[in-house]
């Protein structure tokens, strides 16, 4: 067969595969929509983490190829977040602008059919989750390099909101701006952190240009793009927002640069069968105690992921350690620990159990 009708059989097959596949989405959406009622009825959650993790597992497992894993699980992650859209509209609120990393990571998270809501801040986040004008909230909590994120650390502390779920997200810096080549910017808008992270490709290719601090990187672009010798250090995602040019791609120091987000919410999440628990607690100061109150979970072989702790501010001199552990809150080696770290324990509050990040 000649090669031009060659093609034209093969584009003809895959219009065929397209209408099978809406065919099937509009039939999974009747299904969603039935289901959606039954929630209302009887007043369960409409967004289950734990069932989407849970479904992503068994269809990468049966997955034959040749379509990527990672691309399988972006197209059911928007599947998700438009039946979640039919069920219940969701606002999610996150800190903006609008293309800070923040936003990238709700969008990577419950897709695009999700309403996002920008906040100023986030104790902002915080707020409009508790008082219940946002369903859910994202929240940065840690950075590969920079570390921990005090702020998010001390609001859980007073805040009645849970984890509902983790997004690990890979965070790669970019230089932007309108100017088509580096010898043309006069001056570079950043956040602290992204400058940090971008510091030895500064100096080297642009050791006398002034950079200038801003609230978030989303921010230091709508700058960038005000100004047509400015330049700001942003995301991709950034850069198709304000349309700006990326003059020079990667510019971060290090290449295994991850920031790890939570999904805060008002109610609890069932298991997954991969989850972690995050708590709090704090101490009377006496020798040894750290030892005492740490030592049951090695005896119940429980994975401690991530210890910290904070000064508490109502107290000098006390401190609150966070904790991450592996495993989910309901399970009985856990729940006998949490109970013998409650007898030792000044305050202990558990955070909130969630799937792991993908």
């Amino acid at each position: 067969m000649p090669p031009g009708k060659t093609l034209s059989l093969f584009r003809r097959q895959i219009d065929q595969i397209d209408q099978k596949i809406l065919d099937l989405l509009n039939k999974r959406s009747r299904i969603v929509l039935k289901i959606g009622s039954l929630k209302t009825k009887e007043k369960r959650a409409y967004y289950v983490p734990s069932r989407e993790r849970r479904h992503l597992d068994r269809l990468k497992k049966i997955n034959k190829g040749p379509f990527p894993h990672h691309s399988l699980q972006s197209v059911f992650k928007e599947i998700f977040s438009a039946s979640l859209s039919l069920q219940s509209p969701i606002k999610t609120g996150y800190l903006g602008p609008a293309g800070t990393f923040t936003h990238a990571a709700s969008l990577r998270h419950f897709g695009h059919s999700t309403e996002m809501v920008p906040m100023t801040s986030i104790s902002k986040v915080f707020e409009e989750v508790e008082h219940g004008r946002l369903d859910y909230g994202v929240v940065p909590i840690e950075n590969s390099m920079e570390g921990v994120v005090n702020l998010t650390l001390d609001l859980f502390l007073d805040s009645p909101l849970k984890i509902n779920a983790e997004i690990l997200l890979p965070i790669t810096h970019h230089l932007l701006s309108q100017a088509t080549g580096l010898n043309l910017i006069q001056k570079i808008y950043s956040h602290p952190h992204a400058t940090a992270q971008c510091r030895q490709w500064l100096e080297e290719n642009l050791p006398s240009v002034p950079i200038m601090d801003e609230s978030s990187t989303a921010r230091a672009a709508q700058r960038a793009a005000e100004e047509p010798h400015a330049a700001a250090i942003a995301s991709e995602y950034a850069a198709e927002i304000y349309n700006l040019r990326i003059v020079s791609k990667n510019i971060g120091d290090y290449p295994n640069n991850y920031t790890r987000f939570l999904v805060i919410g008002r109610n609890e999440m069932p298991p997954s069968r991969d989850d972690k628990t995050s708590l709090l607690f704090s101490v009377k100061d006496e020798a040894g105690i750290l030892y005492k109150v740490l030592e049951p979970f090695s005896k119940e072989k429980i994975n401690l992921t991530k210890i910290e702790s904070r000064p508490m501010k109502k107290k000098a001199w006390q401190y609150i350690f966070f904790l991450d552990i592996e495993g989910h809150m309901k399970e009985p080696k856990i729940k006998r620990t949490l109970r013998s770290l409650e007898r030792k324990s000044v305050l202990l509050k558990v955070l909130g159990s969630y799937p792991k990040s993908l």
